[in-house]
């Protein structure tokens, strides 16, 4: 975790980035607000010495006309000082808004850059829980919080210099009581803050465990578990309350602790100054002024608002505090270490003239890797075709646990290589691998003859499709979804690719047909219906790599025949990678290689793997010995 001292230094200036030229005039507006604030003390002293002076004299004519040249000094001070404070208040509602509105926008561009382990690794609700209560106890602090801090700051050193100016000793008894009110809030505040970082924690695990509960609410329903997870949510809100009461807790005991303090500090400083008043002490101050009457008044006044500034930064301290919570783990999501990404093959349209094949600007449905050769400046081109090979593949996704061994296979243009064997036995890590979605640990992937470590990832995903077992939809119209896999795709190439997956005929059924809207979570399709449109997502790409994850798991039979015809269709000239439980949908397949602990242990056409009455056999009969 970050030090206070770090994230405020942060904050402060991620606040003058956003803002170069606001964030200046506020604190100019602010500085002229503050001293304003101080300056009628040294009026009223003025005034109290002009009357003190004249009082025998009895000429009252020259007094008012003192007093009244006084006053509209003050005057003037005060509207300028509304017209300061209007201006500030303005310009900070855009900050403030401003800021959170661009640290969000900074924030969702970091999570786009984060590898996919990042997701695999952190609860989806607390990762929510940035962008909700991180980011609002930001908007406090820096609409709040900060100004006053400001205000207090120059009140605090304004005052204290006028009161240095008048009287020695007073200033002196008044910050012998002010030493006492700092040593109060850090004793108090400390407690406090302590369980408002710990509050923060607690809202992220609250957050995810209701994203969690919300996800399986089909689950609990079956399994009659509703009183299982509601225990299990008291026991986490239970927590956040005793995190959240301590804190409020140590916090509003600190206000009337302070106040209590700052009235015994004027009842004492009113004492003293009509005992010094009486006795005819001497005065040690920088004016060399005598104490009087016009000292003493003023300096109760000083009193006051010099111990309500501390106060006022004191009340602070709780928002401040969570805020500082808050920013900490948004600049730990902000710090996060971005996908690296090291490859310089490039994917470009190519042409082929006289049987070299040549980069082109315009799109002639033929695409290369571009191939720069550091070595000697040199550039060659590799049509793309889909040759996929691993070597002697190892695998972890933590170092310590190797999950894929000695993964050697080759799937040549064209070629539709299938993996099964049963769950978790390495399947859907080996496509993981093949997207660069993990790394390596060992071994080699080559793509049409040239390592994947060298292809930019932006260049090596795009040249492939994936459906898979889980479907993701996003919201808006059925077109939108299915234009996904290739922006530019215009309407008839949708469509076309709609046919292809079997998904056109419900979709002409729809109410509005491919104009209709659809949800990413909630809408009237099927789980086959949502499965049929990311198939055509993935169609409308037309990659010459496809990846099928269990893509026809959440299709009936009869669907399966429909969407199996319109597979084939888009299988044809691809290298098709299948995970499969369900065999019967990889009995065509040019190779099935059956994994088990992350081993191949078997390889072969589906004739071949049943002769040898193997691994593959024993699923294959056993699957329909089941049926």
């Amino acid at each position: 975790m970050n030090s206070r001292k770090h994230i405020i230094k942060r904050l402060l200036k991620t606040l003058f980035e956003f803002f170069p030229v606001m964030m200046p005039l506020v604190i100019v507006c602010i500085l002229f607000n503050a001293v304003v604030s101080s300056i009628p003390s040294v009026f009223m002293q003025n005034i109290i010495a002009v009357v003190e002076q004249n009082w025998q004299s009895g000429d009252w004519s020259a007094v008012s006309g003192q007093i009244l040249r006084l006053v509209s000094i003050l005057v003037t001070f005060y509207v300028l000082s509304l017209i300061a404070g209007f201006a500030y208040n303005q310009m900070m509602a855009v900050i403030t808004q401003g800021f959170l509105m661009k640290l969000r926008e900074k924030m969702f561009s970091t999570m786009e850059k984060l590898p996919i382990r990042y997701f695999d690794t952190h609860n989806h609700g607390d990762i929510m829980s940035y962008y909700t209560n991180d980011i609002d106890t930001l908007r406090q602090m820096i609409s709040q919080s900060i100004p006053q801090l400001m205000i207090s700051a120059v009140t605090v050193i304004t005052v204290l210099s006028i009161m240095l100016y008048y009287s020695l000793w007073l200033t002196i008894l008044i910050l012998c009581g002010v030493v006492v009110m700092l040593l109060a809030t850090k004793k108090v505040g400390g407690s406090s803050a302590r369980f408002f970082l710990a509050q923060q924690k607690t809202i992220g695990k609250t957050e995810g465990f209701i994203e969690e509960m919300m996800n399986g609410q089909k689950v609990i329903k079956v399994f009659n578990h509703e009183e299982e997870s509601k225990k299990a949510f008291d026991e986490i809100n239970n927590q956040l309350f005793k995190d959240a009461e301590s804190a409020n807790r140590f916090a509003n005991m600190l206000m009337p602790i302070l106040a209590n303090i700052g009235n015994v500090l004027y009842v004492i400083v009113a004492l003293t100054g009509g005992t010094l008043l009486l006795t005819g002490a001497p005065n040690v101050s920088i004016s060399g002024m005598a104490f009087s009457i016009s000292i003493v008044v003023p300096f109760l006044n000083m009193t006051k608002q010099f111990c309500g500034n501390i106060s006022q930064v004191s009340n602070q301290v709780n928002s401040v505090v969570m805020a500082l919570a808050g920013a900490d783990r948004i600049f730990t999501l902000l710090d996060e270490v971005p996908e690296t990404d090291e490859g310089y093959v490039t994917l470009v349209n190519a042409k082929e003239v006289n049987g070299e094949i040549m980069e082109c600007a315009d799109r002639t449905g033929m695409w290369a890797w571009k191939h720069p050769h550091k070595a000697d400046g040199t550039v060659t081109y590799t049509k793309l075709a889909g040759d996929v090979r691993l070597f002697d593949v190892d695998f972890g996704y933590t170092p310590n646990k190797i999950v894929l061994h000695n993964i050697t296979l080759y799937a040549k243009p064209g070629q539709k290589v299938a993996f099964v064997g049963a769950t978790g036995a390495g399947k859907t890590t080996i496509t993981n691998l093949l997207n660069r979605f993990y790394d390596i640990a060992d071994g080699k992937i080559r793509y049409d003859g040239i390592n994947i470590n060298k292809i930019k990832k932006a260049d090596l995903r795009r040249s492939m499709g994936i459906v898979l077992q889980d479907t993701n939809l996003f919201t808006g119209t059925v077109m939108d979804n299915i234009r996904y896999g290739k922006l530019e795709a215009t309407d008839d190439e949708c469509i076309q690719a709609a046919k292809l997956a079997g998904a056109h005929d419900f979709i002409t059924r729809l109410p509005e047909g491919y104009n209709t809207m659809i949800s990413g979570t909630q809408d009237n399709l099927s789980q086959g219906q949502r499965q049929l449109i990311s198939i055509a997502r993935a169609a409308v790409a037309d990659p010459p790599v496809m990846i099928l994850d269990e893509a026809t798991s959440s299709i009936d039979t009869r669907t399966e025949a429909i969407v199996q015809r319109g597979m084939d269709a888009l299988m044809v000239g691809r290298t098709v990678f299948v995970i499969a439980h369900r065999l019967s949908t990889v009995q065509n397949s040019d190779v099935i290689m059956v994994l088990e602990y992350g081993r191949i242990i078997e390889r072969g056409d589906h004739q071949s793997l049943i002769a040898e009455k193997g691994k593959y056999y024993q699923l294959y009969t056993g699957a329909f010995e089941l049926e």
